[in-house]
């Protein structure tokens, strides 16, 4: 089971990998187009953060209908 601090830095980790990806020269044009249209859309580390605190503040409150799925913190990475 994959715990939500986990998930966080995963996808935090997959944004600078594809933003690097994106930058690579060395790379293809085709596969660095693909990487910049994916990071239009894809959440950066401090989006993931937010939704992290955010779902923490439901749960907190009780108004979850389901546990978290991403975490406020790096201190676990």
């Amino acid at each position: 089971m994959t715990m939500p601090f986990e998930r966080t830095r995963s996808v935090a980790q997959t944004y600078d990998f594809l933003t690097k990806l994106s930058r690579d020269t060395e790379v293809p044009e085709r596969v660095r187009q693909n990487a910049q249209f994916l990071l239009r859309h894809f959440p950066t580390k401090r989006d993931v953060l937010q939704a992290g605190r955010i779902e923490e503040q439901a749960k907190n409150l009780g108004i979850g209908a389901i546990g978290t799925v991403f975490c406020s913190s790096t201190e676990d990475w």
